[in-house]
């Protein structure tokens, strides 16, 4: 091998490892494996959920906009799933977007599954929780790096976990 290419893999490996390495830094706490799916039947969704998360979270409604006081939770900590308590969102990718619900830029590793929505005669992209199969929202290109993207989640459907508490 002439040091050439031996100087080019090694920018390349190096490159990638970075990369790789950036990725997890801003994605926050690896899971160890994707979560076991929650499937409960109505009944028990309902006993489970208060009325307003019962709507959103299994029914796709949406919150009005500034309704939620996690729109304004600025400590440090997760963000997790009113359903099943799945850590979803790191609060260091939260950022006010002007919208009036909780939005993000990234989301933790294995905590959602994005689908295809054309309600509304409009073409988006929804954010359902990857462990109860619950709606949470929707995810838009238009917000702030280093992704670009927005996470634009109903508040009901998420209960905010401080650092360092259970």
């Amino acid at each position: 091998m002439t040091r050439t290419h031996d100087r080019r893999t090694f920018l390349a490996t190096s490159a990638l490892a970075l990369a790789g390495s950036l990725a997890a830094a801003y994605a926050g706490p690896v899971l160890a494996a994707r979560p076991q799916p929650l499937r409960l039947s109505d009944p028990e969704w309902r006993r489970r959920l208060s009325p307003s998360a019962y709507a959103v979270l299994r029914h796709a409604e949406t919150e009005r906009p500034y309704s939620s006081p996690l729109t304004s939770e600025h400590r440090v900590g997760t963000f997790a799933c009113s359903g099943c308590a799945l850590p979803l969102f790191a609060s260091r990718t939260k950022f006010d977007s002007g919208t009036g619900w909780p939005s993000f830029w990234t989301h933790l590793p294995d905590a959602v599954t994005e689908h295809r929505d054309g309600t509304l005669g409009m073409v988006r992209t929804e954010v359902r929780c990857a462990r109860c199969d619950g709606h949470l929202g929707h995810v838009f290109d238009d917000g702030p790096r280093p992704t670009g993207l927005r996470y634009c989640m109903n508040g009901v459907a998420m209960r905010f976990a401080p650092a360092g508490k259970a």
